[in-house]
């Protein structure tokens, strides 16, 4: 089967999901053993990156395959999962059995999106606010897939939500509630020279809150922009050992210059005491809590470790909020069962523990060859640990697989540049981060502040403007493209970006090659 037509019937088993998920599996298949220069029958390293996962393919549905090597039980999983992702919440009674797999209830009261893909456009990554298109939007010209954590400083020094408008800033709401307000974004040009004398210009964010529902901020809060992340992989991120990144910080604390990663530390209601791995801020250790937070955080449906609506006490209409046109108050909808039971949860988990990661394009290519190199040179790779052996015990798809990330999922301070201002709590539940876990590597984290970000996967970077039509980097989607990512590089990587402004446009050229086939 042509593999072009196998991306079509793809497309249409995500439009329509009443065709079969198997055609979709079958063309999986298919894609992954078409012959090509990019897959030789060695395993060569960059060309699968995601080890017996990896797929060959890209376009649009690019990030939407199942792993090549899952097997018939894992591949229904993913399919069950997929259309979970996909579904639309809705504001309606948890006991509303509509017989529709693409629609569910509980949306609320507050929320960001209606479903998991609202903001993780075919598995790939959120784009900043862009004027004038409305597309699943609920306010005009409101961000969707760009999310607003909020803190203050509580007596203590630690983070408390901000008292009005809890952990995060919801611009949509069910009917009976006001949403919390608009965000504007607007951004002021940094030009600058590379030492050969081109110029070039970054874009500083800057936020603004108005029409605010319930009152005035506190002067104090601290906003914390998050992007959504492009997905394939993160089940492979999930099955590299603590051992590994803990063994990052302490390679790196012997190193003789400024590059000392730390251990980000969480309490994760599913997986206990663990080493952080996901979020921008390392501050979930588990794709489980990622995920419930997730649907609570953006959607406001409740799940067993995340109960109860984020309702303030200032945001009377949502404490009173009714969950369905009918009869039913929010106390008697408290006392009912969540709405993502186990089971659901388990099915997006492992949807997206599963997604393939593509392989490699161009890897042969002279210039890409040389990216490679300059990227060692000016010591990327430090951060961006390029391999891993995955540990046992994560399926057969996921075990023992020698994959390339490029990221060693350590915090890093990356400069007063792209500091958001503030000291975090885990994964938005602010004041929660454990500090009372086991040392077990020499750098480790008890809280996060505003200049550390995790540093973040780099495979499957290039195929985000094919996935989803934008070229959008860093957590605020403030870079308009790989270089202009590493030039926003600051702290522990002010040297590298020194390398890179020391590079002829050539050079420049090969290494934003080399990063885009990954």
């Amino acid at each position: 089967m042509n593999p072009l037509a196998c991306l079509w019937i793809s497309w249409q088993a995500r439009q329509r999901p009443a065709i079969s998920f198997a055609a979709l599996a079958f063309c999986t298949a298919v894609v992954s053993q078409q012959p090509s220069a990019n897959r030789p029958d060695g395993d060569a390293p960059q060309v699968r990156p995601g080890g017996d996962t990896t797929v060959v393919t890209r376009g649009r549905q690019a990030f939407s395959f199942p792993a090549a090597n899952l097997d018939a039980e894992s591949r229904a999983m993913f399919d069950g999962g997929s259309l979970i992702f996909r579904r639309d919440w809705l504001a309606t009674p948890r006991s509303t059995a509509s017989g529709d797999p693409t629609v569910g209830s509980g949306l609320g009261p507050h929320f960001n999106e209606r479903s998991c893909s609202g903001c993780h456009s075919l598995d790939g990554r959120g784009a900043p606010h862009r004027a004038g298109d409305l597309h699943r939007r609920f306010i005009a010209d409101q961000p969707f897939a760009l999310l607003f954590r909020l803190s203050v400083a509580g007596a203590d020094g630690k983070p408390q939500p901000e008292p009005r408008y809890g952990n995060q800033f919801s611009n949509a709401a069910i009917a009976g509630v006001r949403p919390e307000g608009e965000v504007h974004v607007s951004y002021t040009e940094l030009p600058g020279r590379f030492d050969d004398g081109t110029p070039y210009s970054l874009r500083q964010p800057r936020y603004r809150f108005s029409k605010l529902a319930f009152g005035p901020m506190h002067p104090q809060t601290v906003v914390s922009p998050r992007i959504a992340p492009h997905l394939p992989g993160v089940g492979l991120l999930e099955a590299i050992s603590e051992g590994d990144i803990e063994q990052n910080a302490r390679d790196q604390a012997r190193r003789p210059d400024a590059i000392k990663g730390v251990v980000s530390r969480v309490s994760d209601p599913y997986a206990g005491q663990v080493v952080g791995r996901f979020g921008w801020k390392a501050s979930a250790g588990s794709l489980q809590h990622q995920t419930a937070l997730a649907f609570h955080a953006d959607m406001g449906l409740t799940s067993e470790h995340f109960a109860h609506e984020d309702c303030t006490p200032k945001q009377v209409d949502c404490l009173r909020a009714r969950r369905s046109q009918g009869d039913k108050a929010i106390s008697a909808v408290l006392a009912a069962p969540v709405e993502i039971d186990h089971d659901t949860l388990g099915q997006v988990v492992a949807y997206q523990a599963t997604l393939a990661v593509p392989a490699q394009r161009n890897p042969e290519n002279l210039a890409v060859r040389q990216g490679q190199a300059l990227f060692a040179q000016a010591q990327c790779s430090a951060c961006h640990r390029p391999a891993y052996t995955t540990a046992k015990g994560y399926g057969p798809a996921l075990s023992r697989q020698r994959i390339y990330p490029y990221a060693d999922l350590l915090l890093h301070d990356m400069g007063k540049g792209l500091a958001d201002g503030g000291l975090h709590g885990k994964a938005g539940l602010l004041g929660t981060r454990d500090t009372q876990g086991p040392r077990n590597a020499s750098n480790s984290t008890d809280a996060t502040r505003g200049n550390q970000w995790r540093t973040p996967p780099l495979w499957g970077i290039g195929l985000i403007p094919e996935v989803n039509g934008h070229p959008f980097l860093l957590h605020d989607g403030r870079a308009r493209g790989t270089l202009e990512a590493i030039l926003w590089h600051g702290g522990e990587a002010a040297a590298a970006r020194q390398k890179v402004l020391a590079m002829s446009r050539s050079e420049r050229e090969a290494l934003v090659l080399f990063v885009n086939s990954l």
